[in-house]
């Protein structure tokens, strides 16, 4: 028996890019700070509806700008551009590649750490309907101001523009994304200009910036406090798009463009919204729109829509990316992945979450049918996943980063103490829509559950009638059969077992190829696989060898791609005259299996509604032969 891997000085996988500072600030901006950065269209508006007319309206305004400050100072600035950007797993971001490095740097791989990335992804997802709908609802809304009449137009043009943004994704974002960061320029330094400017109707608003503003009004108003907090969240919801989008841009980027552009402009707007209030206080119910000259007014409703659309567009490439991780972890079925660029392997469509994520926000549009109400749903799934993301970061201060318990603790405790603030605040908004991202995340966390118990179930059904590849092995070398031209590859997720599909095929056939390879797909718990590391190659005998083919969790799984580099370990196949051979399984429920029988169900319609294994791996349909069978679970 002879194991082979290839040789070191294979070149290793980069996932970076080698262009510039400045394009790669710029491109950050577009994809990175569109969410956050469409805050101001409604943000400080709701947080003034929260107050319902309490206190004097100077403190009142002065009290919630403070609030909206601290918390882009604390949340953003603090918590993840200084921390959390820094916990990446190799380059990547996100709950799921966070979740990923603190499990595999705890002894026995704790399923603790399992559920909370599981439950942070679902809210992410809860997340993701509803920022393209408060976003481009927000923006149109500015017709309002512009022309009452036309008021009724709101919700049919909402929808319009959604509906050609999820129509236009099969198109890829390739080309969009070029106009992303110069447009989301434009938006903030408009942001910044306009809100300096009007900084000088009250200029005693930048006292704003001292922190006993927030907490005496906190401490003069705490039957709305609460209200008040879930309204001013609004102004930081966006911030896990940092993390999330880490992997596309890198750390330096991202806080380059934060403290250069992004910070500074949003500061300013925000400051020069208090401004005009104190001026205009018959202005508070449209601030943002308000503020601007009649000849700016649509100029300003078309470049804010054009920002929302652009916000839009990273939560739905970020969705994609998501559930691809999922995927490939095993959290989620197999769903069609369609790629939109021949040079970014990070540009996919997957036609079955588009189409869902358009429904529910269509859905979404015509149940609130205005932004403050879809302003009442923002947050609880938000605020839900910064709270998972702050006890994971103390997972990884201790464990990898070898910080004290004690400084840990120091840095995450705060951090804790102000997400769960966010987090009851939110909460006190469920019955007024915070309900529809929680039924939404607890959605996906059944969907999750049920498709990682069922692929154990099934597992374990299918190892206990397997027999060892290394019985099937010295039995064939005893007694062996007529062999035929050619290479046959048997794929099997057990690298142990015998493999189904070639039990079968000698059941059927009763003969072997000249060449026999189990191959086994594994994917690693980093997000990238080197060259070097990715093929393993086991030879038993001349007739049989085992190959195991390792991708990372953000990587496609191109099987005739990796192929190639077997060769240079000495394998020898034409793949035009290789059959791959795969079991299809009929799955059938049980009343007596490990799952309740609706749970079955849903596992069974999951697997049914699961992409085949020959588009996931990219096989060659005329070189594949399934050989079906049934399994009870």
């Amino acid at each position: 028996m002879t194991h082979a891997r290839l040789r070191s000085e294979d070149p290793e996988l980069e996932h970076e890019t080698h262009s510039g500072l400045p394009s790669l600030v710029l491109a950050a901006l577009g994809v990175v700070y569109g969410d956050i950065g469409t805050s101001p269209l409604y943000a400080f508006r709701e947080a003034l509806h929260a107050t319902a007319g309490s206190g004097s309206h100077r403190d009142t305004v002065l009290g919630i700008l403070s609030l909206i400050v601290w918390a882009l100072t604390i949340v953003v600035t603090v918590k993840y551009i200084t921390f959390v950007l820094k916990a990446d797993n190799r380059g990547e971001g996100g709950t799921l590649s966070l979740m990923t490095l603190a499990r595999e740097s705890l002894a026995g791989r704790p399923v603790w750490v399992l559920v909370l990335g599981v439950a942070g992804a679902s809210l992410f997802l809860g997340d993701a309907i509803i920022t393209p709908a408060i976003s481009v609802l927000s923006a149109v809304e500015g017709i309002q101001v512009v022309a009452p009449a036309l008021s009724a137009w709101i919700v049919p043009i909402t929808l319009t523009i959604i509906a050609v943004l999820f129509f236009v994704q099969r198109l890829g974002t390739g080309g969009v994304a070029a106009v992303f960061g110069p447009v989301m320029a434009l938006w903030f330094l408009v942001l910044g200009i306009s809100g300096g400017f009007h900084i000088l109707d009250d200029p005693a608003i930048l006292w704003a910036i001292n922190p006993i503003h927030a907490l005496h009004y906190a401490a003069n108003n705490i039957g709305i406090t609460i209200t008040v907090l879930g309204a001013v969240f609004l102004a930081v919801t966006g911030a896990e798009a940092l993390y999330v989008d880490l992997g596309h841009f890198g750390r330096r980027p991202i806080v380059t463009a934060w403290f250069a552009l992004v910070f500074p402009c949003l500061l300013l707007n925000y400051f020069g919204q208090g401004a005009f209030v104190l001026s205009n206080p018959h202005m508070a119910a449209h601030p943002f729109f308000g503020m601007h000259p009649d000849w700016a007014k649509i100029p300003m409703i078309c470049l804010a829509t054009a920002a929302t659309v652009i916000a839009s567009q990273a939560v739905i490439s970020g969705a994609y990316s998501l559930v691809r991780q999922a995927m490939h972890l095993n959290l989620l079925p197999r769903l069609q992945i369609l790629h939109t660029s021949e040079t970014h392997s990070g540009q996919i469509f997957m036609p079955q979450v588009n189409f869902l994520l358009f429904i529910f926000v269509a859905v979404l549009v015509l149940y609130f049918r205005n932004s403050s109400g879809l302003s009442a749903a923002y947050g609880i799934a938000v605020t839900g996943e910064m709270l998972i993301t702050s006890v994971l970061l103390y997972v990884v201060m201790l464990r990898i980063w070898n910080w004290t318990a004690a400084a840990a603790a120091a840095v995450v405790i705060p951090l804790v103490f102000i997400d769960a603030g966010f987090f009851v605040a939110n909460v006190a908004k469920f019955a007024d829509g915070g309900w529809v991202p929680v039924a939404v995340a607890c959605t996906m966390g059944l969907v999750m559950q049920t498709w990682m118990s069922g692929r154990r179930l099934l597992a374990a059904r299918t190892k206990r009638d397997e027999i060892s590849l290394d019985a099937i092995i010295d039995k064939l070398a005893q007694k062996k059969p007529p062999t035929v031209p050619g290479t046959a590859i048997f794929l099997t997720s057990d690298v142990e077992g015998a493999p189904t599909a070639l039990l079968h095929s000698l059941k059927h056939y009763k003969v072997l190829h000249e060449q026999n390879v189990i191959l086994s797909v594994v994917t690693a718990t980093t997000p990238f696989v080197s060259d070097s590391e990715k093929i393993f190659l086991e030879s038993f005998n001349p007739l049989f060898s085992r190959l195991i083919i390792t991708f990372g969790y953000m990587e496609t799984p191109n099987i005739p791609r990796a192929l190639v580099l077997v060769r240079k370990l000495g394998l020898k196949f034409d793949i035009m005259s290789t059959s791959f051979f795969l079991s299809r399984r009929t799955i059938l429920p049980s009343k007596k299996g490990g799952m309740p029988f609706w749970q079955d169900r849903l596992f069974i319609m999951l697997a049914q509604n699961a992409g085949n294994a020959t588009d996931y791996f990219g096989l060659p349909t005329g070189r594949v032969v399934e050989l079906g069978l049934q399994t009870v679970i």
